[in-house]
C-alpha cells in the first residue's frame, strides 16, 4: 500500500523522493524490494535512486546532508511499525521518537505512519500520532482491520487453540515428607503455586503436547498447500534447542534462528523460499518478517504482552492464494494470553466468532501414555539466557539445580488435555 501511494504521489507531481524507516533490516529489505518493483526505480540511496530505506537505529548516524534532503526536496517519509517510536511528548520520547521529532516532523512534505499494533506496552504516546482530549485515545486517519482484510482475502481467519489440562499434580518433596496438590487447570496452578509460566514452557510434556497439535494441523494443511510451514516462538536459545530436539524426535525437520546468530537473516531467506516444515525463532520473526507460507504457530515465548502476542499471530495471517484461508495459533491456557486471544476474536464480527470446546481424552499420536514428571528446584533457577553450546542427540537436562534445605516441586500432567478453540469462519 505504501509503495502504491508513493507511486500515485510521484505520478501526480506531489513528491520528489521517498524515505522509508523500519525497526529491522529484514523490513528495510522488504521496503527496497517492493518499492523498486512498484515504482520501477531503486530505493537504495545511490545516484539515480528514487529514495532510500534504513532502520530506526541508523537514523542517529545519518549525516546532515541526508536530513537536508527534507528541505531541498518534497519527501514522502514512510514509517513502518511506528509504535516503536515514542515521541508524542518531547519529555517522554525514546531515542527513535526524538529523531523523528527533531529531524522529520514538519519537514517532510508527507508522512505515512503504519502499524498493525498501534499502541505501546509502556503507554507512552507514539511519534506523529494524534490523541483525543481529554480521553487520550489514539486518532487514526485510516484503519484497515482484520475484519476488512479477511473479507478482502488478504488475511487468513485465525484459529486460536488454548491448551489446558484438567488434572495437574504438584508434588512438594521435603526432607522427611511430601505433599501432593491437584489443580483443575494450568491457570490455577500458576496462580496458586510457586510454579512459574516460564517453567511450564520448558516442561517436556507441555512442549510435546503443543508440538503434537501443531504437527497434526500442519499435516492437514500441507495436504492442501504442500509448502505450508510452522513457526515456534521460543523463550531463549537454550529453549529453542530443547524445542528443536523435540521436533526432531518426532521426525520433523526444522531450522533455528536467533538474534545471536549472524546468519539469521540468511537462514530466514532460505526458509522463506524453501519447503522446510518448521522454523524455531528467538527474537526473530515476531514482527515485520514476511514468510507467507507460515500457517501454524506454537507460542512458547515468555513474553506476555498483547503487542508481542498480536505481532506473532500476524506472522501466520498473510494469504498467498485461494487455498490457504486458515491460520492456527497454539498457546497455553494462561489467563493473560486467553484474554488476548478473546480480544482478537472481538475485533471480528460476532457472528463469525465461534467458541467451541473440544475435550481430548487420548494422548497425541505418538506420545507415551502416563505422566511426565519434571522437577523445579525453585532456589536455583537456570541461567535462562545462557546459550546452548552444542546440539547433541540426548535430551537437554532440565534440572533447575538442587538444595538440601529447599523444597523440590514436581509437576505432572494427566492425559486429560483440554483444547479451547476460538475459530473464525
Amino acid at each position: 500500500m505504501a509503495a502504491e501511494l508513493a507511486n500515485c504521489l510521484l505520478q501526480q507531481g506531489e513528491i520528489d523522493l521517498v524515505l522509508c524507516f523500519a525497526p529491522s533490516c529484514q523490513v528495510v529489505e522488504g521496503f527496497r524490494s517492493t518499492f523498486s518493483r512498484v515504482l520501477g526505480k531503486r530505493l537504495d540511496g545511490l545516484i539515480g535512486a528514487i529514495g532510500d530505506a534504513c532502520t530506526y537505529q541508523a537514523m542517529e548516524y545519518q549525516a546532515e546532508a541526508f536530513w537536508s534532503l527534507l528541505d531541498d526536496y518534497r519527501v514522502l517519509a514512510v514509517f513502518d511499525e511506528i509504535h516503536h517510536c515514542a515521541g508524542h511528548d518531547p519529555l517522554l520520547s525514546n531515542a527513535w521518537g526524538q529523531q523523528i521529532i527533531q529531524k522529520i516532523q514538519d519537514r517532510a512534505a508527507f508522512t505515512l505512519a503504519l502499524s498493525g499494533t498501534p499502541w505501546r506496552s509502556d503507554d507512552k504516546g507514539i511519534a506523529l500520532a494524534r490523541y483525543s482530549e481529554p480521553e487520550g485515545r489514539l486518532i487514526c486517519d485510516y484503519r484497515y482491520g482484520l475484519e476488512e482484510a479477511i473479507a478482502d482475502n488478504v488475511c487468513r481467519s485465525p484459529r486460536i487453540v488454548l491448551l489446558d489440562n484438567h488434572a495437574v499434580k504438584l508434588t512438594e518433596e521435603l526432607e522427611d515428607d511430601s505433599a501432593v496438590r491437584l489443580f483443575p487447570s494450568i491457570d490455577q496452578l500458576l496462580n496458586e503455586s510457586p510454579v512459574s509460566y516460564e517453567e511450564l514452557l520448558r516442561h517436556p510434556d507441555m512442549i510435546n503436547q503443543m508440538l503434537g497439535l501443531g504437527i497434526a494441523k500442519l499435516d492437514e494443511l500441507r495436504a492442501i498447500k504442500p509448502d505450508a510451514a510452522g513457526l515456534v516462538v521460543a523463550t531463549d536459545v537454550e529453549h529453542a534447542h530443547q524445542v528443536a530436539f523435540a521436533l526432531e524426535a518426532k521426525g520433523e525437520s526444522c531450522r533455528i534462528v536467533t538474534n545471536r546468530d549472524a546468519r539469521a537473516q540468511h537462514l530466514i531467506n532460505e526458509f522463506r523460499s524453501g519447503k522446510s516444515r518448521w522454523i524455531v525463532a528467538v527474537g526473530m520473526i515476531s514482527e515485520g518478517t514476511d514468510i507467507p507460507r507460515l500457517q501454524v504457530c506454537c507460542y512458547l515465548s515468555r513474553i506476555r504482552t498483547e503487542l508481542h502476542y498480536r505481532q506473532v499471530l500476524g506472522r501466520v495471517l498473510r494469504r498467498t492464494g485461494t487455498c490457504d484461508d486458515q491460520a492456527w495459533l497454539f498457546v497455553l491456557a494462561e489467563s493473560t494470553l486467553e484474554g488476548f486471544s478473546q480480544r482478537v476474536a472481538d475485533d471480528l464480527p460476532e457472528d463469525l466468532a465461534l467458541l467451541s470446546r473440544v475435550l481430548s481424552t487420548a494422548p497425541v499420536a505418538g506420545e507415551a501414555t502416563g505422566e511426565t514428571v519434571v522437577s523445579f528446584h525453585l532456589s536455583n533457577l537456570h541461567n535462562h539466557g545462557a546459550e546452548h553450546p552444542v546440539r547433541t542427540s540426548a535430551a537437554p537436562d532440565l534440572s533447575l539445580g538442587s538444595s538440601d534445605s529447599t523444597p523440590t516441586y514436581q509437576v505432572s500432567f494427566s492425559q486429560r488435555y483440554h483444547h479451547q478453540l476460538l475459530a473464525l469462519f
